[in-house]
């Protein structure tokens, strides 16, 4: 019997709280330098290993019919996932799907270490843990089309924005879960009028 999508999201949403991946009442800095109270662990994701595995396997099942040849993520929290999920096309497809990643060069994502050359003329999807603004991920579709591969869509765990297929420019995208939480400006933050001290060991308040 299959699950209906709210159910599943549900369950999605706690097995991350199982990990501590979710993490609530807080001040964190995220990587777009805006501030949130919720933020979204995805390091207390990665040493679980069966949990990380089935995450990436229902991915690979809802983009099963996009027929990737490879699976590019953004350094440094898409490496693992993009490892996983391609290897669970692999064996859904019966051949080698392959795994590479995009790395920051100043201010953009390259594809270098010979994946430009490995995913050029490849069917390539994107995969990211978790979507806040799309920067990252818009950077490496950018990456992925440099090289010459085809972007034919983004796969990610959670999307914490509100982001959609047209704010990063491409037909598909398919996530986990969609989480919508609060973020803001600095200036603006109500945590920092509280003066709520910012978390120093998540996000970038370090």
């Amino acid at each position: 019997m299959k699950m209906p999508p709210e159910a599943k999201q549900n369950a999605t949403i706690a097995l991350l709280e199982s990990v501590g991946a979710i993490v609530r009442k807080s001040h964190i800095v995220l990587s777009s330098g805006r501030h949130t109270d919720t933020y979204i662990n995805k390091d207390a994701i990665y040493p679980h290993t069966s949990v990380t595995s089935l995450f990436a396997a229902e991915i690979a099942q809802q983009v099963r019919a996009l027929n990737s040849t490879a699976v590019v993520g953004p350094a440094m929290g898409g490496i693992i996932l993009a490892q996983w999920v391609a290897w669970h096309l692999s064996v859904i497809r019966g051949k080698t799907v392959y795994a590479c990643y995009a790395e920051k060069q100043g201010e953009e994502f390259i594809l270098s270490r010979g994946y430009d050359s490995l995913i050029k003329d490849k069917r390539t999807l994107v995969v990211e843990d978790v979507i806040t603004t799309g920067a990252a991920t818009r950077k490496t579709i950018q990456a992925v089309k440099e090289s010459g591969g085809t972007v034919v869509g983004v796969a990610a765990l959670c999307n914490r924005g509100t982001i959609t297929e047209s704010n990063l420019g491409i037909a598909h995208l398919s996530c986990l879960v969609s989480l919508p939480l609060a973020t803001y400006d600095p200036e603006e933050c109500p945590l920092c009028k509280q003066e709520i001290p910012i978390n120093t060991t998540l996000g970038k308040g370090k």
